[in-house]
């Protein structure tokens, strides 16, 4: 059976491992934007962010791997997920408000008195 607990030291050095930087903040930003995607940009700023955050933190825990612990880059990769689904999903809803806008537009050009 294995053992589920994390490791405090490197097997190789001895070390003592360490939680990677902003993995928490980048967990809380991706569930921020996705509870937040409705609220015209918000979810899609705080997305966008949680992405940066997360890119950053993914090169850090990739560069040395036995330094961090892997808890904190499942968090990380939480965040990071959530933060891409919410980016997409903005963009997906401006897409469709500047496509509602230009089709809007097109019917009040040619009948303007029909929206009066």
């Amino acid at each position: 059976m294995e053992d589920k607990s994390e490791t405090t030291s490197s097997p190789s050095t001895g070390a003592a491992q360490q939680s990677l930087p902003n993995a928490t903040a980048v967990l809380v930003l991706g569930i921020l934007s996705l509870v937040l995607n409705c609220c015209y940009g918000a979810g899609f700023i705080l997305g966008i962010i949680g992405l940066i955050l997360g890119g950053k933190g993914k090169k850090l825990y990739k560069a040395n791997p036995e330094q961090y612990l892997k808890k904190s880059y499942s968090n990380l990769n939480a965040g990071y997920i959530c933060s891409l689904i919410s980016v997409i999903l903005g963009g997906l809803s401006i897409v469709f408000w500047i496509v509602y806008i230009v089709i809007l537009g097109g019917a009040m050009a040619m009948d303007p008195y029909m929206f009066m």
